[in-house]
This record gives structure tokens, C-alpha cells and sequence, in this order.
């Protein structure tokens, strides 16, 4: 029940509020944002916080990517823990990007915190993560293979006030400048997501003029509670039992073994269990992860499958138990390699849940999708202008057959949101020339309903001694198509969807 003291009426209101904040607070940041992997692939997240770290409102109109937003949440608490926030002023913000102990998945993905006062009082917290283009380390975009340590990777950035007063701070920035490669794109960016925690700052600033502050924090929690009801209601679709899955990594870049995530989910009702403590150990490649990226996978899966209109945020979490052993796979110590996790090892986890899931809700999961994010890499120095750059991109594959549907084709899918990166902006902002780029044809898997067609794009790089690296796998275990095994092999890295049969 809605408790007495709040209007179901108000509570539309102040709920359409806040997501209309959050909405223009990311359109704010791609706008303003400089990299090719913001603005026009929209790889960033945004969200709206209470002022004790919870998560309440996410962006609904440029959502994000589901990594970004469940990894931010972890990020926002690890930065209220190490840094007193009642030390900071109105236009403070402040910044991290490792995973350790808890934070974003990659050094790549910068989260910026700022609080929100309003006559001197804490009243929230908006916070956005972003990828950018490079954070320095072995290899242009800093996401190699062939490291062992988060060292090699990139910069490591703790919690730190990188804005005070609305400025940036000249001293941090200069040390970040120094270790990266196109500093123009990263300074561009990390301005981006400062105006875009200032555009949030005053609207709810607004809002709590309007409507007083203490109604604001009100709402805000209450928006917990409606979340929390709704996740209760929906996992009693899941039949009461346990229910087990596993599927592997086609190795870690240092050797070729297999590595197996394994998961049992145990339903019990209005709570949920997801136990992955038999994962294999941590890797010595950059496969390992934290914590909360496991989490964020969990989360995803359980909206997609059993509530899409689920309002994702810390409240729809309560009934949700995740278990990861320390010094796994899945719960890396430091400081082990991580950079690729966010590519393979999510995607490859989202894929253990849905297949746990599938014998027990067939009309709500569907067959696998492209399996891997397909990052591509290309960094060096662009000759029309002598300044280093990196160009990043996931490349979209097929999405899985659904028990009613064919699969989308050339589309993002599961733990990544982007979009595919349009040719005149390639061919704009990096010396590459795109010759060819559309669907692969016969890619699909066959079935009732076909999975998706997975693209091609080729690029010719017109300047001299780049550097490439590619993250992908399923090239020797195949996606499972969840009625009838697995589907049939990718081609190359145009992964496709498998169908359902």
C-alpha cells in the first residue's frame, strides 16, 4: 500500500519530474559532449540519486547502457564512503574510475558525482558515467589484451574532487592530460558531464523551491518503495526452485583455456538468489571483474525478462541477493587485469542468467544474442593534424529470436545500449576511410523465428603505425538458441542471433 503521507497524484507528478531532470541532464551531455563515442553512440549514463547514495531515477529517453547504470550506483557509494560530501559546496564534483574496490567496470568509464544542496542542505546527488575515448596505459583506447594488471591498463583516477566552484581543477587535470592520448576529446567530455550534473543541480533546485525540500526527499524515497513493490510482484512469475546454468570464455588473451562462469538462481517466491561462488578464479588476462558489474547484470535480466516498465532503481534491488567469491573471476582482487570484462565477460554472464531462466519463462527470454560486444580499437596519429587519436566502437550483432518474433537485426544488445557510429562521423573525426558497411547476409540463425543479422563495416586507415586491438569471443562456442541446443556458428565477428526452433 501507499503510505498516508503521500498523494498517489503528487507522486505522478514529482515521478515525471524527476525523469524529465534526468532526461534533459543526458541530452545535455551528449550534446556537448566531443568524442564520436558520445555524441553520436551515446556511450554514457546518467541518473538521479537520494542523498544517502541510492539510485531513484535514470535517464529514460538516451537510457544508457544497463552496465553503466548498475556499476555507477556501487561507484556513488565508494565515493561517499572515501570522500566526506559534507565537506563539498555547490558547484563541487567529484570523480573516479577504478573498479577497486568498487566503481565503474573499466578505467575507461569516469563516473562524476555532484551533490545537490538547496539552502545549504543535502538534498540529493546526480551523478553521470561515461566512456572515454582513452585513459592512457599500454595501447590507444586502454583496453588491451596481453596485460595481467589494471596498472597496464590506464590511469586510475580515485575518488577525487575534480571540480571545485564550477572550475576544473587545474592541477588534477593536468595530471590526467598527461596520461592520456587525445586530451582534447577527454577534457571536452569531462566538461560534458559537468554541465550535465549542473543541468540536473537546477532543476531539482527548482523542484525543491516549488514543492519544498523536505517533499522532494520524500518522493524520492517513496519511489524506492514503489520500485521495490513492483520487483517483489514480478519475480513470483518464477516458479519456487533452483535452477542452474554455465557457459564458457573462449580464454583471456594470455592463454586459449576455457573459462566458465557458472550460475544457481534460487527462487523463492517475492526474493530472488544469484549464486555465481562456482565460477572459475580470477584470469590472468583482462577478463576479471567486480562485484558490482555482476550485479548490474542480474538486475538487467530480471527487468528485461519479468517487468520492462520497472522503474530500474535501488529500491527493485531489495529482493535481489547476489553472491560472488572473493578472488574469482567475478570478484578480481587488486589489482587484476579488467579493461575487457565490460565487453565479454557481462555479456557472458547476462547469457548464464537467461539461460537459467529460459526451461522456467520460455515466453519471457530470448535465444542468445551476439554473445560479445565486438570492441575495435584503431589509435595513433592522425596526419592531417600531427594530434594522436583513438577510435572506439562496439559493433552491433544479431539479437536473439523471441518465442513470438525474429530477432532485430545489427543491434546492440544486453548489457551495452550504443548505436552504431555513423560513416560521415568516422570519416569526419578520424583518418579513416569506411569502404563498405551494411548486414551480412545468411548471418542469422535459422528457426521458426530467425535470430538477427549481424553487420559488416570495412575501414581503410589512411595514416601510418596504428595501433589496433580487438576484444570479442564466440568464435568456437557457439550462442545457445534456449528450445533446441545451440544455434549455428558466427562468421568471423559478425556474430549473429540464433534462432528459435
Amino acid at each position: 500500500m501507499t503510505p498516508t503521507n503521500v498523494d498517489p497524484i503528487t507522486l505522478e507528478v514529482m515521478r515525471n519530474g524527476f525523469y524529465s531532470i534526468a532526461d534533459e541532464m543526458i541530452a545535455a551531455l551528449i550534446r556537448a559532449s566531443y568524442s564520436t563515442n558520445i555524441k553520436d553512440r551515446r556511450d554514457t549514463s546518467g541518473a538521479i540519486y537520494t542523498g544517502a547514495g541510492d539510485v531513484v531515477v535514470v535517464a529514460q529517453s538516451e537510457i544508457g547502457t544497463p552496465l553503466h547504470l548498475g556499476t555507477m550506483h556501487s561507484a556513488v557509494l565508494t565515493a561517499m564512503d572515501q570522500y566526506p560530501f559534507e565537506e563539498l559546496e555547490p558547484g563541487d564534483a567529484v570523480a573516479l574510475n577504478t573498479p577497486y574496490p568498487a566503481g565503474p567496470g573499466h578505467l575507461n568509464d569516469l563516473a562524476l558525482i555532484s551533490p545537490v544542496f538547496y539552502e545549504g542542505e543535502l538534498i540529493a546527488i546526480t551523478a553521470n558515467q561515461a566512456h572515454h575515448v582513452d585513459m592512457g596505459g599500454f595501447a590507444p583506447g586502454s583496453m588491451p589484451f596481453g596485460v595481467t594488471e589494471i596498472f597496464q591498463e590506464g590511469l586510475q583516477i580515485p575518488t577525487v574532487r575534480l571540480f571545485h566552484k564550477g572550475q576544473l581543477n587545474r592541477d588534477l587535470w593536468a595530471l590526467i592530460a598527461q596520461n592520456v592520448r587525445p586530451r582534447t576529446e577527454v577534457r571536452g567530455d569531462l566538461l560534458a558531464q559537468f554541465a550535465a550534473n549542473n543541468v540536473a543541480e537546477r532543476r531539482l533546485t527548482d523542484l525543491a523551491s516549488r514543492y519544498g525540500p523536505e517533499m522532494v526527499r520524500r518522493y524520492l524515497d517513496e519511489m524506492l518503495n514503489y520500485s521495490e513493490r513492483r520487483m517483489r510482484a514480478a519475480l513470483k512469475q518464477i516458479p519456487i526452485g533452483t535452477y542452474e546454468f554455465e557457459d564458457v570464455m573462449e580464454g583471456d588473451g594470455i592463454t586459449d583455456s576455457p573459462i566458465t562462469i557458472r550460475v544457481k538462481i534460487e527462487s523463492k517466491g517475492d526474493s530472488f538468489v544469484a549464486d555465481f561462488t562456482a565460477s572459475d578464479d580470477a584470469c590472468k588476462g583482462p577478463l576479471n571483474c567486480r562485484w558490482p558489474s555482476v550485479a548490474a547484470c542480474v538486475y538487467y535480466v530480471l527487468k528485461a525478462c519479468l517487468d520492462p516498465e520497472l522503474p530500474p532503481n535501488a529500491g527493485a534491488y531489495r529482493p535481489v541477493e547476489i553472491k560472488v567469491r572473493e578472488g574469482s573471476l567475478l570478484s578480481a582482487r587488486y589489482p587484476m587485469a579488467v579493461c575487457n570484462a565490460n565487453i565479454i565477460t557481462t555479456q557472458r554472464i547476462t547469457d548464464v542468467l537467461l539461460g537459467a531462466l529460459a526451461p522456467v519463462i520460455p515466453d519471457k527470454v530470448l535465444a542468445a544474442c551476439s554473445g560479445t560486444m565486438n570492441l575495435l580499437n584503431i589509435g595513433g596519429i592522425d596526419p592531417r593534424n600531427g594530434i594522436y587519436y583513438n577510435y572506439v566502437e562496439t559493433y552491433a550483432g544479431g539479437q536473439g529470436a523471441m518465442h513470438n518474433a525474429d530477432g532485430m537485426d545489427a543491434v546492440q544488445n544486453h548489457m551495452t545500449n550504443t548505436r552504431n557510429a555513423p560513416v560521415e562521423s568516422i570519416e569526419l573525426a578520424y583518418p579513416l576511410l569506411v569502404e563498405s558497411y551494411g548486414l551480412v547476409p545468411d548471418s542469422e540463425g535459422a528457426g521458426r523465428y530467425r535470430g538477427g543479422l549481424g553487420i559488416h563495416r570495412h575501414l581503410r586507415v589512411l595514416g601510418e603505425s596504428v595501433t589496433l586491438t580487438l576484444s570479442s569471443d564466440r568464435e568456437q562456442s557457439k550462442s545457445l538458441g534456449p528450445l533446441r541446443g545451440r544455434g549455428r556458428r558466427p562468421i568471423g565477428v559478425h556474430h549473429r542471433g540464433p534462432g528459435r526452433l
